[in-house]
Formats: C-alpha cells, sequence, structure tokens
C-alpha cells in the first residue's frame, strides 16, 4: 500500500505544491543534522590543533595526528621589520650578594643603556639563584640571592640562561629553589628546567611583528655529574649539548624552525683562557645551523672569542665575562654584542666594548672603544669566520631587502 502521506488527492497543481513542501521539509531535516555533526567534529579538530596540550601530549589521537598540518616556515624576512638582539657573557654576581640586596636597581646603572637600547637583551647567568642547598664539591661554586634577577630587570635585560657549569652549584635542593624563584617569574630563564621538556624549551618575543626565538644549552659539566645535571624526562636539571644529548638539542632547534622568524642558540661551550674556539665549539655551531639557527652565540672561556658570519649565520664563539670576578685584565675585557635581524637575514652586528670595573660591566668610549672593537676584529680569523656574509642570502618579495652590512663599534 502507498502511505497515506504520497497518495494523490486534489487537483495537479496541489499535488506538486504539497510534494514540493514534503521535499524541502526533507532537505531541511538533512541540512540541520549534516550542519549539527560537522560542526561538533570542526569544533573538536579546532580545539585539538590550537590546544598547547594536543601539540606536546604524545598521546594524541591518530586521527588528530592525520588531521593537523605541519607547520610550515615562515617567509624568510617575516614582517620585514629589523629586530635588535644584545648578548652578553658570564654573569656570577661573586662579591656583590650583598649590594645585589642594598643596591638591586642601581648595581647595573652603568650598562642599562646599551642593554635596553636593543628589543631583545640576554645574558648567561653563572650561578645557582637562591637560598637554599649545600654547595657540591667542585672547585668553583657560586650562588646568589634572587634579587640578582631584579638587578639585571632593571638592567634592561629580558631574559637569561642558566644552561651552564653553575647553575646547580648547590645541588638539587638549591636546584629546587632556582626552579621556584622561575616559576615566580621574576625573568624568563630558559635552559633549566623541572624536566627535559622545559630545559629546552625556547624563549619566544613577537617584535615588530617578528617572532624571535631562542635556545639554550650546556655543553660543559663537571666530571662525573653529567647525568644528574642533565635535565631528563622527570628529572629537573639543565639542557644539555653534550655528545649523548646533542641530538635531542638539535630536534628542539628543529621543531622551533617553522615557527619563529629568527631564531638565536645561546651555548656554554669551549676552553677556559682560550681566545680561539676549539673543534667542539666548530662542531657544535655547525650541528646548530644545519637545524636552522641563524644566530649562535656562546660564553665558557672567560675570554673573548671571534665573532663573524659562517655562510648566512652569525656566530660569536665567546662573549667572555659581563658581571664577574675576573683576576686579569684579559678576563676583564668584554662587550655586548648587538644583532640586527630581518628574519633569518643577519643585516649586521655591533660590538660594543665594555671593561669590567668593581665586579660590573661600563661600557668603553672614545680610544678605548676603539682599541675594543679592533681587539675583537683580531680575533675572527682563527675563529675561522667572515667579515660579511658569504651565503647565498635570504631575500622575500613580500618584504623590503637591503643588503647585508657588518656594522660595529657604535
Amino acid at each position: 500500500m502507498v502511505p497515506k502521506w504520497i497518495r494523490p488527492s486534489g487537483t495537479l497543481e496541489s499535488l506538486m505544491t504539497r510534494t514540493r513542501q514534503v521535499i524541502a521539509g526533507i532537505i531541511g531535516v538533512i541540512a540541520l543534522f549534516s550542519v549539527g555533526c560537522s560542526g561538533s567534529d570542526s569544533e573538536l579538530k579546532s580545539s585539538d590543533t590550537n590546544s598547547t596540550e594536543s601539540t606536546t601530549d604524545p598521546s594524541s589521537t591518530a586521527e588528530t595526528t592525520k588531521t593537523t598540518a605541519q607547520p610550515k616556515e615562515l617567509a624568510p624576512l617575516g614582517s620585514g621589520e629589523a629586530v635588535t638582539i644584545a648578548f652578553a657573557g658570564d654573569a656570577s654576581f661573586e662579591g656583590l650578594s650583598t649590594s645585589v640586596v642594598s643596591n638591586t636597581t642601581g648595581l647595573l646603572s652603568a650598562i642599562e643603556p646599551v642593554m635596553s637600547a636593543a628589543d631583545i637583551s640576554m645574558v648567561n647567568v653563572e650561578t645557582a639563584v637562591g637560598t637554599g642547598g649545600t654547595a657540591v664539591n667542585k672547585e668553583f661554586t657560586f650562588q646568589v640571592p634572587a634579587e640578582a634577577l631584579d638587578s639585571l630587570d632593571a638592567a634592561g635585560v629580558d631574559v637569561v640562561t642558566m644552561a651552564n657549569n653553575h647553575g646547580m652549584d648547590f645541588g638539587k635542593e638549591g636546584f629546587a629553589d632556582t626552579l621556584r624563584i622561575k616559576s615566580e617569574g621574576k625573568m624568563p630563564i630558559i635552559g633549566i628546567g623541572k624536566d627535559d621538556t622545559e630545559a629546552y624549551a625556547p624563549y619566544i618575543k613577537e617584535v615588530n611583528g617578528q617572532r624571535i626565538g631562542i635556545i639554550a644549552a650546556n655543553d660543559i659539566y663537571p666530571s662525573s655529574m653529567v647525568t644528574w645535571w642533565t635535565a631528563a624526562p622527570g628529572v629537573p636539571g639543565i639542557a644539555s649539548a653534550e655528545e649523548a644529548y646533542q641530538e635531542q638539542l638539535a630536534q628542539a632547534v628543529r621543531d622551533l624552525r617553522p615557527t619563529v622568524n629568527t631564531l638565536a642558540v645561546y651555548l656554554h661551550f669551549g676552553t677556559e683562557k682560550e681566545t680561539c674556539p676549539n673543534a667542539r665549539q666548530k662542531e657544535l655551531v655547525d650541528l646548530m645551523i644545519s637545524a636552522g639557527a641563524d644566530i649562535v652565540v656562546g660564553t665558557h672561556a672567560h675570554r673573548l672569542q671571534g665573532i663573524g658570519y659562517q655562510g648566512d649565520q652569525l656566530v660569536a664563539f665567546g662573549l667572555s665575562n659581563f658581571i664577574f670576578k675576573a683576576p686579569s685584565a684579559a678576563g676583564n675585557a668584554s662587550g655586548v654584542l648587538v644583532v640586527t635581524a630581518t628574519g633569518r637575514r643577519i643585516d649586521g652586528y655591533d660590538w660594543k666594548p665594555v671593561q669590567i670595573q668593581n665586579l660590573v660591566p661600563v661600557p668603553l668610549s672614545g680610544a678605548a672603544a676603539t682599541a675594543g672593537v679592533a681587539a675583537m676584529d683580531a680575533l675572527q680569523s682563527c675563529a675561522g669566520l667572515s667579515p660579511t656574509a658569504t651565503g647565498p642570502g635570504f631575500e622575500d618579495s613580500a618584504a623590503s631587502s637591503s643588503p647585508t652590512t657588518t656594522k660595529k663599534g657604535k
């Protein structure tokens, strides 16, 4: 039997009208059902893609993995706007524990104009931070109150690395105090963490429409302490660049590369009191550049080492001391490296010579500054670096371009 609701009745015109109404109703129901289903699915996928947890949690579903596109590398010149990044060397604050409390904001006033002038400024805090713990059994151990970070902040410093051979000088209890201070947000600290995920995590800041990312790691450890100083899954520690861990560091750089316009790596490496980089330093620089770094800077030698270009990338093998108790003139000769970058293109750099006086950096001027620039230039040859970029360069038709130049000693 034909259902009543489709049996012919009345005129042909009325039949056709009712038929059209029925069909329209069916289509409406189908459309409503489809929108409801696709809306829920779309909402779920959008949430998965944008969720921080879903991008880091390995338990994400296979469906999410299939539907989440891999990040595409950003345009080489990004927004086309230049950004300046200032890098300075080792800050142990030895002998200044009282001063950082009594003169927190004024302690580093001499260097503040240099650090504040850059869009991003960074130093290596080469000491345990806090008051907890007991000094470990090693020749030199440093610890400074948390006010040291406030002093750096007052001086215009934006971010610090603690990936070095003194960050855990006061053992696990002291390191727990440092991590507590980090969590309070006095100053962004990279290169350390409650586990390896946090330790290898980058500092990211957007300036002039450009995303700048910085990763830090340490290649120098006290003998027999490499394992327990190195961050691991569920284990607090320092991001390591040691040979056994260097691939993890390289992968962190590779993962960061598509998400930022300019990528810098700050390493603690080299041989103390040497003014030329060793083979291991060059090996790590090569690895970082091949992984996607645009800038590689380092410290540990407590001496200046060469700055220059390796292809299109800028390398500074040794920035020496910054806030440090150095017993020699060579150890007190230092400076601030200011890099100008437009996305991946390094437009140039300035070397701002300083001298450490009464444990803190003081900018040089006049003939002394000129001599400081010349002294740094003389170290370029043994570092195997060039005064100008030697690679194919980075250009972007969507952004203005200018020739790569080297700028020094303003």
